[in-house]
């Protein structure tokens, strides 16, 4: 079958919404006093500003969500949470019940998957007595249903002081999974001299650890606030799509048979890109499968210059007629998704804007990178 790249690129799009819309919605308790930092934690973690939208839905009398359409991602939070006792063991039945109705439900967009409690470093102590004796209480009951609960350290600075009070918390032996100091913005302290922020890396890569596997495509499509994290998802993607697609048992095809190679790849190329939560247009992605796939859907970079391309695969040969084994089409599908992550890499840090890949010089440079990815899988 003959694909021009618009045609590819129109199926790229058209993937890519099919994908975005069936990931399941990641659900997080925050819990914390106010003036926290919550809001500010919430908006450097995740790409959507949740915490300006305003007072959220109420879920119960303690409990309110905040989410967005078509974006699956929703934060309980419980303001007001420091009033009285009497609130503070309310709010502690309803966020119980709310993490008992969504593991009763057994549908993954209902149950709680996470739980922050947030403390601020600031703070004089870590805990006044009650708020101990509400967290011992609260993770003792959620031992039943094993929701897992970080405790957040916000606002960590100076971070010698943060990193004392993650030692007095661990020293509690509440049953949680980690006690996580982070600074979620930087912190200009005078005009010299600013406190980079930290900490919210090593927050998604521990939410990474404890999150079931339906749920890293969609956390790593929601969070900003680690590139590595979408990388290393991202590379699994690639793996998977090779693996699947031309396992030990792959017969030999003509290259001139590539497209059948094209389904597989325009499925990775969606994936990756949801995982990296960006909006890309059909102008970038119709560059790339112009300067990769290429037109006639003959992998990679079009028919006129295979040849030059199959030198580069040893025992491939020469000829354009020549044939894919699964070694060989695993080669190119791997060079291809890895060309991909690193163009979006690029773009996520900046260093390129989508816009500069419609020019000669933009796609010389996926050409160029291209064969680079493909030299070093070779």
């Amino acid at each position: 079958m003959e694909y021009h790249p618009e045609q590819l690129a129109a199926k790229c799009i058209q993937e890519i919404n099919q994908k975005i819309r069936n990931l399941n919605k990641l659900n997080i308790v925050i819990l914390g006093k106010s003036g926290v930092g919550k809001s500010t934690l919430i908006n450097s973690v995740f790409r959507e500003n949740l915490a300006e939208t305003g007072i959220g839905r109420p879920v119960t009398q303690e409990i309110r969500s905040y989410t967005k359409p078509d974006f699956p991602l929703t934060i309980y939070d419980t303001p007001g949470f420091e009033l009285s006792k009497e609130q503070q063991d309310r709010t502690k039945q309803e966020v119980l019940k709310l993490i008992r109705d969504g593991a009763a439900s057994e549908d993954v967009n209902k149950a709680i998957h996470c739980i922050w409690y947030c403390i601020n470093v600031g703070s004089n102590r870590t805990f006044d007595s009650f708020e101990e004796e509400w967290l011992r209480t609260f993770t003792e009951e959620n031992k039943i249903t094993r929701v897992p609960i970080f405790i957040i350290l916000t606002q960590g600075c100076p971070k010698k002081k943060a990193l004392e009070m993650q030692k007095l918390v661990e020293a509690e032996n509440f049953h949680i999974n980690k006690v996580v100091p982070v600074l979620a913005q930087d912190m200009e302290l005078d005009e010299d001299y600013t406190v980079k922020a930290y900490g919210l890396d090593t927050l998604i890569e521990l939410m990474t650890s404890v999150l079931p596997d339906d749920l890293q495509d969609t956390l790593q499509n929601v969070q900003k606030a680690s590139l590595e994290a979408k990388k290393k998802r991202a590379h699994a993607i690639v793996a998977a799509s090779v693996t699947a697609a031309f396992g030990e048992g792959f017969v030999p095809v003509p290259f001139a048979d590539a497209s059948m190679l094209v389904p597989t790849q325009v499925t990775m190329l969606a994936s990756i890109t949801a995982v990296f939560g960006m909006n890309i247009s059909k102008s970038l992605l119709t560059c790339f499968v112009s300067s990769t796939i290429g037109a006639g859907g003959a992998t990679i970079l079009g028919r006129t210059i295979v040849s030059n391309l199959l030198k580069l695969i040893p025992g491939v040969g020469t000829a354009v007629g020549g044939t894919i084994s699964g070694a060989t089409a695993g080669l190119l599908t791997t060079a291809l998704g890895e060309a991909y992550i690193k163009i979006l890499e690029m773009i996520f840090k900046g260093e390129m804007r989508q816009e500069e890949l419609d020019t000669p010089e933009g796609k010389k440079k996926i050409k160029d990178l291209f064969l680079e990815m493909l030299k070093k899988k070779k």
